[in-house]
């Protein structure tokens, strides 16, 4: 089974919830992906208005794939920077493959599929993530091609006592 990736897809309430739904299932999996389980559905609901409102704007594109079934399975963000100096990379976020789906390549292809959304960009010359420090992402994201190019020791706090590196990983395209 492969996965259908979409970019810039028409957002429609079923694609807003399958997006929901999946990152939920992610956080609720223990997925670095901005929240601490348990979440529920309206706890995640906020940031994810946010992030569509910046692809109604033009400021964000949301690349989806759907699994054979055509349920939501993995999702990536692309963020466009507005510091004047800085409109030549964007940010990866939210970067997630449904745990159903995990351990079948797809976190690769959704990379590979979010590395060639990034170069259809026109004047993007890198790719800028970050990840939660503790669970290896950085060397998933390695295997990938990204390179780490920063490390804040602590900086994420998931509980008390359990404080994680913030690492930037960054690709370029050239």
């Amino acid at each position: 089974m492969t996965l259908t990736f979409t970019l810039d897809p028409v957002v429609d309430p079923s694609l807003r919830e399958g997006i929901l739904a999946l990152w939920a299932d992610v956080s609720n999996a223990g997925g670095a992906v901005g929240f601490v389980p348990p979440v529920t559905l309206d706890d995640i609901r906020p940031s994810l208005d946010e992030h569509l409102a910046g692809v109604a704007d033009g400021s964000r594109r949301l690349l989806v794939a759907h699994d054979a079934g055509g349920e939501v399975a993995a999702t990536a963000f692309l963020v466009h920077n507005t510091h004047r100096l800085q409109l030549h990379w964007l940010w990866a976020y939210t970067v997630m493959v449904h745990p159903r789906h995990q351990g079948k390549g797809y976190g690769r292809d959704l990379m590979a599929a979010t590395e060639a959304a990034a170069r259809s960009v026109e004047g993007i010359d890198a790719i800028r993530l970050g990840c939660r420090g503790g669970l290896g992402l950085e060397h998933f994201y390695a295997s990938c091609g990204y390179k780490e190019v920063g490390r804040v020791p602590g900086a994420v706090r998931v509980a008390p006592g359990d404080d994680r590196d913030d690492i930037t990983m960054l690709l370029p395209l050239h």
